[in-house]
């Protein structure tokens, strides 16, 4: 089953790269209280992900701010090594959270899993951007195809703020 909007996101641990070192994160604590933006991608320095997807919610993160967003949050299917050097690759270390959903667990349970195993990449998250308000979703985005980020951009999610 697929995540839905009115669901709360399903209990989860990430890491994430800070200053002081790896950190995990649970989304019962990181999403309470909140209203979030989280985006996800099937890979960490893949060309539309890199190119397209990420550079988006960059360049817009100020805008999402001053449209009430309290915090912005990528996810991908990666180790949090790889999720931090894309942070840092990306200028936005410190401005977006990126968490590794290493074993696709988070990924699994929205429902939103996908294998790419044909194109050498194994299972990893479906690409979309959801907005979820205390834990709940408010509005969610899926892409059909996988090396597309048109409903999931930030552009497309700051129309739906």
């Amino acid at each position: 089953m697929t995540i839905a909007i009115g669901d709360k996101l399903p209990l989860a641990t990430f890491k994430e790269k800070t200053a002081d070192g790896p950190v995990e994160i649970n989304t019962d604590e990181f999403f309470k209280g909140k209203k979030v933006v989280l985006f996800a991608v099937p890979g960490a320095f893949t060309p539309t992900c890199t190119l397209n997807h990420l550079p988006g919610y960059i360049d817009n993160f100020n805008k999402l701010v001053e449209k009430g967003i309290d915090d912005v949050a990528v996810v991908s299917v990666n180790d949090w090594h790889v999720m931090g050097a894309w942070a840092q690759a990306s200028g936005a270390f410190g401005k977006i959270h990126f968490f590794a959903d290493w074993d696709a667990s988070f990924s699994k349970a929205l429902g939103l899993d996908i294998d790419l195993s044909g194109g050498g990449l194994g299972v990893r998250s479906k690409r979309y951007a959801m907005i979820v308000e205390d834990g709940v979703v408010k509005h969610i985005a899926v892409e059909e195809n996988p090396g597309q980020a048109t409903v999931s951009s930030a552009e497309a999610i700051l129309e739906k703020l």
